[in-house]
């Protein structure tokens, strides 16, 4: 899915003109990367806003619009104000189609209501919620899908497990194996198992 995001040039710097920026409706922003120089941009409020709430926008490379020119980039960072719902400023990363990128990509989990798992009286518990990757920015995808058919409960998935897109690979694990979700018994099946623990044997 191509996400394109519209913004203009910015020429006046400082505190001065981001505020009347912003109180015109603008978030001021920059834009950097692939071996040009940064770009300060401003975007419209409104759109950025409802971009922000799409969860692939997060996760995506974005078409930048800049004043006609399009360039391929990632969202790096945003600042919201601290209580009111008001994007205050953007960063945007551009990226070059033959270079890696290290992006976090969300995990989307399938049947967490599989007749294992309510069968063994077990609940999810979503011990991560997204990875970090590396891959070429044609390979990069908007969300990973883990199935949790196949367990019960006291059973784990693992960073390993993860079933990875070609091209794409995990990344910052350093050896290690992280949970990504574990089944837990459920507090009333933990006590029945207990209470039969317990139980004296019949005469």
């Amino acid at each position: 899915m191509e996400i394109e995001i519209n913004a203009t040039k910015r020429d006046l710097q400082g505190t001065g003109a981001s505020r009347r920026l912003r109180r015109g409706g603008r978030v001021p922003g920059i834009v950097y990367g692939a071996g040009k120089d940064a770009q300060s941009i401003d975007l419209d409020h409104k759109e950025l806003y409802f971009s922000l709430k799409n969860e692939a926008f997060h996760s995506s490379v974005l078409t930048l619009n800049l004043g006609g020119a399009k360039e391929s980039v990632l969202l790096r960072d945003f600042q919201m104000h601290p209580y009111k719902q008001f994007v205050q400023h953007v960063d945007f990363q551009r990226v070059a189609a033959g270079e890696k990128i290290h992006v976090k990509v969300p995990l989307h989990f399938l049947n967490e209501d599989a007749p294992g798992i309510k069968k063994s009286g077990g609940m999810v518990s979503h011990v991560c919620t997204e990875v970090e990757v590396t891959c070429l920015p044609a390979d990069l995808p908007e969300f990973i899908e883990v199935d949790l058919t196949p367990l019960t409960a006291d059973q784990s998935i693992y960073m390993s497990h993860l079933p990875l897109p070609k091209g794409v690979e995990l990344a910052g694990l350093h050896g290690e194996d992280p949970v990504v979700a574990t089944i837990l018994l459920t507090k009333t099946e933990v006590v029945a198992e207990e209470g039969d623990e317990g139980e004296a044997p019949a005469a």
